[in-house]
């Protein structure tokens, strides 16, 4: 733990948690809450969440710092991103070791996560050129119109325990070239790898001259989380949670007419059809059911096989899954590390109970290993004979269940019938199954992918789905424009004064 810490630059966790445009601020009277190795269960450290008061001075800072951070041109701001960018380049290895460490994910994945946070970077510093608006013709003669985007103002970022560093990025990156200040509030379950980062962020802040464009506050969502969805001057919020808490989050935003990005439950499902290359499927299903055991919003938990090669399938799975190294996620060799907490082991052994009593049968899996820590758990297979209540909740666990198909159109009913729509999977060599499941009457998820998994999407596609997952976008394409606002101008360079729709008044 230390040496990963020292790595980064940290000699010792600060016992501040929140950062202004001034630096780090001590809050004496901030609650501690402890991180914890979820493979272990050892104390990793002790951090101090932020008091309402420190709050209010972090947030005044922030909306100073932004006065200034939006005069800036965005090439210049897009400097300091590119420089973001090679700072974690620079320290790729350690702050992904201490994303395994305090979250779980095997050592790969921690590395992969700190990677996208890296190519989010490359693509916002290209962004920073490119923040286009449009020209229209005007009906009125002499008249130029024109639309602009401008920087929103400081924008709140409420991140989830699974990806504790890249989602903070997909954020952070984008809003910085756009004009705008980030506030940070981590998961509970993650502070270390927020005060990592944001040692990173001010060392790069600080090489160019400027401060608060990347603020952090560690506190509960109850206290913290609670008093950003309300707070007037954070014209957006990002959100990365559940879909209870994130209807929440809508709802309380949208009263104060502030805008949102809501990134939700996820119940992805691939549909295997009858001239799959099984090959190819296997690896992709079990890489999507059984990374980050299970806990990715983009896991695979339904697969819709037609039933002629179902029993083909569950076969080869079943064989997979038994190879499946389960341990330290930090050890060379591993596949699956533990659940992140306890009640996450309670939560689905629960689904795991329900869905036997819904008539499914559990092909493997199913246990606990209490031997490996108290997290760990086996990936579970359970073929289904319907699509049940179970089946159509989000189990943030490593459940995969089966159920059979007999047409195109009956798989694409059991691929929609559920509240959830992030990310889906169609494996086929036909080209007109493929284009089915992509048209309008396929997926009706934010994300459709064919002859891939649903997990693993790349930071150049708008990432989010539709339905219960919220609607949001984050990361590429266009997803940028939700951190400005837009303005139409019209200038009238003649010396009359012509109304639109042929109205003369007076």
């Amino acid at each position: 733990m230390q040496s990963v810490l020292e790595k980064l630059g940290i000699q010792e966790v600060n016992p501040g948690t929140c950062i202004g445009p001034d630096g780090w601020l001590d809050d004496p009277k901030g609650k501690k809450i402890v991180s914890y190795n979820p493979a272990t269960g050892e104390a990793l450290a002790s951090v101090v969440q932020v008091t309402p008061e420190t709050y209010e001075k972090v947030v005044s800072a922030a909306q100073e710092a932004f006065l200034t951070w939006r005069t800036i041109p965005a090439p210049k701001r897009g400097a300091l991103i590119r420089d973001l960018g090679d700072a974690l380049r620079e320290l790729k290895e350690p702050l992904g070791d201490l994303v395994t460490l305090e979250m779980g994910k095997i050592r790969a994945e921690g590395h992969g996560e700190v990677q996208e946070m890296i190519d989010i970077c490359d693509f916002a510093v290209g962004l920073s050129r490119q923040l286009y608006g449009r020209t229209m013709h005007s009906e009125r003669p002499a008249h130029r119109m024109y639309e602009q985007w401008h920087p929103l103002g400081v924008v709140g970022v409420i991140t989830a325990f699974n990806f504790p560093v890249a989602v903070w990025s997909w954020n952070a990156a984008i809003a910085a070239v756009c004009g705008d200040i980030t506030l940070w509030k981590p998961s509970e379950q993650a502070p270390l790898c927020s005060i990592a980062v944001q040692h990173i962020a001010n060392r790069v802040m600080a090489d160019h001259g400027v401060s608060g464009v990347f603020t952090l506050v560690n506190g509960t969502g109850r206290d913290i989380g609670e008093r950003m969805l309300n707070d007037r001057r954070l014209p957006l919020i990002s959100f990365t949670g559940s879909t209870r808490v994130g209807r929440h989050v809508s709802e309380t935003v949208a009263r104060r007419f502030g805008r949102t990005i809501l990134e939700l439950g996820g119940n992805n499902a691939i549909i295997v059809h009858e001239d799959a290359d099984l090959d190819l499927a296997v690896r992709a299903i079990l890489f999507g059911a059984v990374g980050t055991a299970g806990q990715r919003c983009t896991t695979t938990r339904r697969l819709i096989v037609h039933k002629n090669v179902v029993e083909a399938l569950s076969r080869r799975l079943v064989d997979a899954y038994r190879q499946v190294r389960i341990g330290n996620p930090l050890e060379e060799g591993t596949l699956m590390g533990p659940l992140v907490v306890n009640t996450s082991v309670e939560i689905m052994f629960d689904a795991i109970e329900q869905a036997l009593a819904d008539g499914g049968e559990v092909l493997c899996g199913g246990k606990a290993r209490p031997d490996l820590g108290p997290n760990f758990v086996e990936p579970t297979i359970i073929r289904m004979p319907a699509q049940t209540a179970i089946v159509k909740q989000e189990t943030f666990a490593p459940v995969l269940y089966i159920l059979e198909y007999e047409t195109l159109e009956e798989a694409i009913a059991l691929h929609n019938d559920v509240p959830q729509g992030l990310s889906s999977a169609i494996f086929t060599e036909s080209l007109r199954v493929a284009e089915f499941f992509l048209s309008a009457e396929g997926s009706d998820c934010g994300i459709a992918n064919v002859n891939i998994g649903t997990s693993g999407a790349e930071i150049g596609g708008a990432f989010g789905g539709e339905k219960e997952t919220g609607g949001g976008r984050e990361s590429g394409s266009d997803a940028w424009k939700q951190y400005m606002r837009r303005q139409t101008n019209t200038i009238n360079y003649s010396k009359e004064l012509p109304l639109a729709q042929g109205i003369t008044f007076g």
